[in-house]
């Protein structure tokens, strides 16, 4: 059988020429080659197909040449998602007190300020608690000045140290109901400098021998953060208890977008990973994001895990609940691998083929069909695990003109002219 497979092999060398070739991997063998060579190529079948193409053919069929390179790993992966906001900036605003509206200052869309009014109410509770502070108050500064009159008498030795002691505890227990009185008006959004002008207003008028009478009963509702105003459900005249929600203010240039990535993208995945955020709308623009969260639960039924990722929206382009993909790459820091574009990738007989420059003649170039072996697919482009060495010519558009122009030949070397 060996035997045979010499003669074979030798009956091809004379009648075809040592240059006819099969596609397989990378050997270049010369036209004198000795029959224990020959018999090796016909074991192992070492040789590949090559095509010698003109110039003016490569251009008619747009080929284009490119060098083979190592890059970066940069796994990317697009999963789909949906634009939130974000509920770290949303603020839902209702009425402290049960009260009727007196006045609007503010309606859909408007863009609010921190501690712009929105809303005013005319609440008998808060008028109350007004009163309850002022009281308090009022007790609290007699009870301090009957202390210090009880601390001169009890050094004259005028007073018993037991009434000293009786007098003070009476002032500590009305020190807490100021401070009692005080946080009732907190808890309705007062502020410190709100209450201090109370308190100052009421000052004014007992210096003037006047009492301070009736409080404000009109309490303003502020917006607690700056942003843009998304939902209202008030008007004039209404009544208001403390448990509906009456505006919603959310600060738009930062949003969420909710992401759905499949359980197998899993280890492609991290917080540090480079996320860009893009909408069929807008095709040309990227809105670079960062992830903020990843579920620790994976969905049973659809195998997918939730991320959360922040999304700038200066441009006010994003809407919520609107339908968007995320771009999600995960570069791992020196390590490079050999990749091409996946459009150099030709099937051919079951085998993945790339055409390689081997030799650029004067009126012709020799392309040379070579088996790889793929990686993992990043993007548009495809690992190289086999086959190719850096910094070789590939042909990088235009490969599949040259894999039918192969299919034509049965054997070796085909022109194109």
């Amino acid at each position: 059988m060996k035997k045979y497979i010499i003669l074979l092999s030798l009956l091809v060398f004379f009648s075809c020429g040592s240059k006819e070739k099969n596609i397989s991997s990378r050997s270049h063998e010369h036209e004198a080659q000795a029959p224990e060579v020959i018999e090796q190529e016909a074991d192992e079948s070492e040789d590949h197909a090559e095509l010698h193409l003109a110039a003016k053919k490569q251009k008619d069929w747009g080929i284009v040449v490119g060098t083979a390179t190592k890059q970066d790993i940069a796994s990317k992966i697009t999963i789909p998602g949906v634009i939130a906001l974000n509920q770290n900036k949303t603020a839902h605003i209702s009425s402290f007190v049960k009260g009727k509206v007196v006045s609007l200052s503010t309606d859909l869309g408007d863009r609010v300020n921190k501690k712009q009014v929105l809303v005013t109410i005319n609440s008998p509770d808060f008028t109350h608690a007004q009163a309850n502070f002022l009281q308090a108050r009022a007790k609290l500064n007699l009870s301090r000045q009957e202390v210090e009159r009880a601390r001169l008498l009890l050094q004259e030795k005028a007073i018993e140290q037991k009434e000293y002691l009786r007098r003070e505890a009476e002032h500590a227990e009305l020190s807490t109901e100021y401070g009692a009185a005080e946080s009732v008006l907190h808890s309705y959004g007062i502020e410190h400098e709100q209450i201090q002008d109370l308190i100052k207003k009421c000052d004014s008028l007992v210096e003037k021998g006047e009492l301070c009478g009736l409080a404000d009963p009109n309490l303003c509702i502020l917006s607690p953060m700056e942003g843009t105003v998304i939902f209202r459900d008030v008007t004039v005249g209404e009544h208001v208890e403390p448990q509906k929600i009456l505006f919603t203010v959310s600060n738009l240039n930062t949003l969420w977008a909710h992401l759905d990535a499949y359980e197998k993208d899993l280890p492609y995945i991290s917080k540090k990973s480079k996320v860009t955020i893009k909408s069929p709308l807008y095709p040309e623009k990227e809105f670079k994001g960062k992830i903020a969260y990843i579920s620790d639960i994976i969905d049973e039924k659809l195998r997918t895990i939730k991320i959360r990722v922040e999304v700038k929206n200066d441009e006010a382009l994003l809407k919520p609940n609107m339908y968007i993909q995320g771009i999600i790459e995960n570069r791992q820091a020196e390590k490079k691998i050999l990749v091409i574009p996946e459009e150099a990738i030709q099937n051919m007989n079951g085998e993945k083929i790339v055409f390689v420059l081997e030799e650029k003649l004067e009126e012709e170039d020799v392309f040379a069909a070579i088996r790889v072996e793929l990686g993992e697919r990043i993007g548009n482009k495809r690992i190289i695990a086999k086959g190719l060495e850096e910094g070789e010519k590939i042909v990088i558009k235009g490969a599949f003109n040259l894999k039918t122009e192969l299919t034509k030949q049965s054997f070796g070397r085909a022109h194109a002219h």
